[in-house]
């Protein structure tokens, strides 16, 4: 893998990670709060998995799990 590709994999793996960091503080605060509107705590969580589909995908292309 070129190392730029491999430095714009690296970056874009550490935004979604804040991202995803980030929108798991908003679905707690919104859980947490006593008038908590339903369909938005759910298309936060929903938001928050594809990211993490995301990162995981990523973290597969830059670490590929080699079995010997």
């Amino acid at each position: 893998m070129a190392l730029s590709v491999e430095e714009a994999l690296r970056a874009e793996l550490v935004e979604l990670r804040q991202e995803h960091r980030d929108l798991d503080a908003a679905v707690a605060a919104l859980a947490g709060s006593a008038n908590a509107d339903a369909l938005q705590l759910q298309r936060l969580k929903k938001k928050k998995l594809v990211i993490k589909d995301r990162i995981c995908a990523l973290e597969d292309q830059l670490f590929p799990d080699i079995i010997a």
